[in-house]
């Protein structure tokens, strides 16, 4: 596998799947091995994604822009919360801020963090989710 240069995006992404995965002081074996997933699911080695935890960047200000892209980050991000089954306030709080920070409108948060959630539940895939979104 050829190995190209990670974006900040990406780099960004993954920083906030580590967020997320520790927000509850639990970080599970289970939790782990989605982040490693997710990594080898868009063509990262272990070894670059291990460089990401070593030398973070300021996330913050590295937002998803398109609908594809905040779907993207938020169904990942969906998937770490139930890796290990369990949905802790802390994780759903936190999932709650990160759709805002999206800049989805308030009222619809609940609403799309349980479409979320469910779809990860139900095994949907990203693809699927965005096809619905555009019907």
């Amino acid at each position: 596998m050829e190995n190209s240069p990670i974006t900040e995006a990406l780099k960004a992404q993954f920083l906030r799947l580590y967020q997320m995965a520790i927000c509850d002081n639990q970080f599970t074996a289970e939790e782990l091995n989605a982040l490693y997933k997710c990594a080898e699911e868009k063509d990262i080695p272990n070894e670059n994604l291990d460089e990401i935890f070593l030398n973070p960047i300021n996330f913050r200000s590295t937002l998803p822009q398109t609908l594809e892209e905040k779907v993207d980050c938020l169904y990942d991000l969906a998937v770490m919360i139930w890796a290990d089954g369990i949905i802790s306030t802390d994780e759903y709080s936190a999932l709650e801020k990160y759709v805002i920070l999206f800049g989805f409108v308030e009222e619809n948060v609940n609403a799309i963090i349980e479409y979320l959630i469910n779809a990860v539940q139900q095994g949907k895939r990203k693809s699927e989710i965005l096809y619905e979104l555009k019907d």
